[in-house]
């Protein structure tokens, strides 16, 4: 489903753009040195937008500072004060986060949206569970899907009736059939981009079953502009999965994907320890490509034959296979090796092939 696109500095969001990763920094803003190497970490990991919270004045005075050492787009959040707003715009700040009905009078609205106008500045309206509007709640009898899409479609019309449209809407819930039910009857009703994700998703297995259900079922009905997995943690644990999320339903081609059998009594190899030293040793290839670690013969090359390379347990030893097809036997010291070996020369041929 093609939304409106916007810009966020140099990088397009919706109206068929990719879809964007990000995530948000846990430093205190204030600490400029630690929120920049924060940033600067989560842009090489592969982010493309990176928010951080301003809740005082000293937070906004850092925002200036924090945009001379980075490249990435910045996003500031903010809740209950205009003035917060609109100093982070005349600031740098490349898009706020906001909930419009939240920061005070029509006044200060306006205020906000007047210094967005002026700077090219995008909002998002955030949409919680956990911050619905008391009326929403009492009307739906809890924080349903309807009541987050009312919620977010009324704080689009505030700043609609002001004249601005370069919007951006999430509709967040913990609990992922409501999160994607929202999120289905919000694509109906609205041109703005979508920024998926499942809030207070948990520690890192869950919040990636989770994140990986919710976001992943959405963008393959189409819809989704920009993902954030949000994770309790390290901030760094969030983009390596929605980079996954994006590569298993077919949305980024870049990079090396591991393809192995969950083993049985016939395996012969140590699937997991080689996929694992495999993955981490390609882990810089940016050209797209499918390497796979079978435990056994019997099923091996067959399973996997869509792998543009791959070995396949025998006896403690490997056959290496090609598309399926044998290309070679290769002994047990020297799996992960020449494994990783063939992988970059593939990798190699395809890069001299793009030039």
């Amino acid at each position: 489903m093609e939304t409106r696109q916007i810009h966020i500095g140099s990088l397009a969001m919706g109206g068929g753009a990719p879809v964007c990763i990000q995530s948000m920094t846990n430093t205190d803003t204030r600490d400029i040195e630690s929120t920049v190497a924060q940033i600067q970490a989560l842009s090489e990991a592969g982010c493309d937008l990176v928010r951080m919270s301003i809740y005082d004045s000293a937070c906004v005075k850092a925002i200036e500072q924090i945009k001379k050492k980075v490249q990435v787009p910045l996003v500031a959040d903010i809740h209950f004060d205009a003035r917060l707003a609109v100093g982070s715009i005349e600031a740098g700040i490349d898009k706020l986060r906001i909930n419009p009905g939240n920061i005070g009078s029509r006044e200060k609205v306006r205020n906000v949206v007047a210094a967005a106008k002026e700077h090219g500045v995008p909002i998002r309206i955030g949409v919680n569970a956990g911050s619905l509007e008391k009326q929403l709640l009492e009307k739906y009898k809890g924080p349903t899907a309807e009541a987050l899409v009312e919620s977010a479609l009324g704080h689009a019309h505030i700043l609609e009736e002001e004249g601005f449209y370069d919007i951006v809407l999430s509709v967040k819930h913990s609990h992922v059939p409501t999160m994607i039910q929202a999120y289905r009857l919000l694509a109906e009703k609205t041109p703005y981009p979508l920024h998926l994700g499942v809030t207070e998703s948990g520690t890192c297995a869950m919040g990636t079953v989770k994140s990986s259900v919710g976001i992943g079922s959405l963008l393959l009905d189409g819809i989704g502009d920009t993902i954030r997995v949000s994770l309790a943690g390290d901030p760094l644990q969030e983009v390596p999965v929605a980079k996954r999320i994006l590569k298993a339903v077919g949305l980024r081609e870049e990079g090396v994907e591991v393809i192995a059998c969950p083993t049985c009594g016939r395996t012969s190899i140590e699937v997991e320890k080689i996929a694992l030293e495999v993955e981490r040793r390609l882990s810089g290839i940016k050209i797209p490509l499918k390497v796979a670690v079978m435990g056994c013969v019997v099923n091996g090359p067959g399973e996997a034959r869509e792998a543009d390379i791959g070995i396949a347990g025998a006896a403690g030893d490997a056959i290496l296979f090609q598309h399926g097809q044998k290309i070679g036997k290769v002994e047990g010291t020297d799996l992960i090796s020449v494994l990783v070996q063939e992988a970059k020369r593939l990798a190699c041929q395809r890069e001299q092939e793009r030039l």
